[in-house]
């Protein structure tokens, strides 16, 4: 599967496979028409949710500029509107080895938070920006609630590591746990796009007995090839891959483009489509979600499917242009038309 996602690569860097473009979700309103979330919701950057009891968490980056750097920010909610601070996961600053090993690192970014083998994993970034020198953690803990016990954060250290060179970039790891209870890393950033590996579920590592690396999603053609921010979920007969496209962190604000796009395919490791059949490795990619004149570059994104209360929620953070352009924290519910997400009013 490797070979073949390098073979069809090139065949459309030699014009056999045409390159997509992104095509768009009908909209009936805009999504980011109002801004219905309370309390401490910005800043906030590449928030990721989960729920454990009547409580859901949202784990996010540090935001260059703000007190926290290194710490990986939580925030908590009983109904997904009203928002309070509770606490990071390293409140003592980021774990020494990620200083040794990506020198002037000032943060830790794009935190993913998953549940399997009886644990919370929690993966996360330590890089500098616009480089490749990118690493992938892993803390886990028995328990989100910071009132148990039992609460502790366990930092287990490097998952996967990406240099100067390399033809990936090792940023913004999420995970799929798919159909037959496979544990799957997905990452990726600039460079060649999104790519895939096997966890071990036990450890929480990469799993050494399969070394294969899929490629997801690229964008031939277009300079920087602009994607990252994977978020990959299975819903019904379809597994979804959620990207964020285009620029982010400009320091003109009017250069920020970022969009939150999705395709789908039968399988985790793809071919993923756009409505239109495009494929996410030719460029593809149907967007969701876009700015306006009051919230710029919505992105950063991350699905959620809740099977007990049958929810399907997508966390996301935009920039308010009327403020400062500070991002902000943005929650709001998947619908499912004809087998495709779509962000519900």
């Amino acid at each position: 599967m490797c070979l073949l996602s390098v073979y069809l690569i090139a065949l459309t860097s030699c014009g056999i496979f045409p390159t997509g473009k992104l095509s768009y979700a009908a909209e009936g309103t805009d999504p980011l028409a109002s801004y219905l979330q309370l309390g401490d919701t910005d800043p906030v950057l590449d928030p990721s949710i989960i729920r454990q009891g009547a409580t859901y968490y949202a784990y996010s980056t540090d935001v260059a500029g703000f007190p926290g750097n290194g710490n990986i920010p939580i925030h908590c909610s009983q109904d997904k509107m009203n928002w309070t601070a509770c606490g990071s996961v390293f409140p003592e600053g980021m774990p020494q080895w990620i200083q040794q090993r990506v020198p002037g690192v000032e943060g830790l970014w794009a935190p993913d938070i998953s549940y399997f083998n009886g644990e919370y994993h929690l993966y996360y970034n330590g890089s500098r920006l616009h480089t490749q020198q990118t690493v992938i953690g892993l803390a886990t803990n028995t328990t989100l609630d910071p009132a148990d016990p039992a609460y502790k954060w366990v930092d287990r250290g490097l998952v996967l590591e990406s240099k100067q060179g390399d033809d990936f970039n090792a940023l913004d790891p999420t995970i799929l746990i798919d159909s037959d209870q496979k544990v799957w890393l997905t990452y990726g950033s600039y460079w060649s796009g999104i790519k895939q590996r096997q966890i071990d579920a036990v450890t929480g590592m990469l799993l050494t007995s399969n070394r294969t690396r899929y490629d997801l999603a690229t964008r031939p053609g277009i300079p920087n090839n602009p994607i990252e921010g994977a978020s990959l979920i299975r819903h019904g007969n379809y597994y979804y891959l959620f990207v964020s496209v285009d620029y982010c962190c400009e320091q003109n604000n009017a250069d920020n483009n970022y969009k939150q796009a999705v395709g789908r395919s039968t399988s985790p490791h793809g071919p993923f489509v756009d409505e239109n059949g495009t494929r996410m490795l030719n460029g593809g990619g149907t967007v969701l979600l876009k700015g306006n004149s009051t919230w710029n570059a919505p992105g950063g994104g991350t699905a959620f499917l809740d099977s007990e209360k049958g929810e399907s929620l997508i966390v996301f953070h935009a920039h308010n242009l009327d403020k400062s352009n500070t991002p902000y924290q943005w929650v709001k519910t998947l619908k499912w038309q004809n087998d495709w997400p779509a962000i519900a009013d």
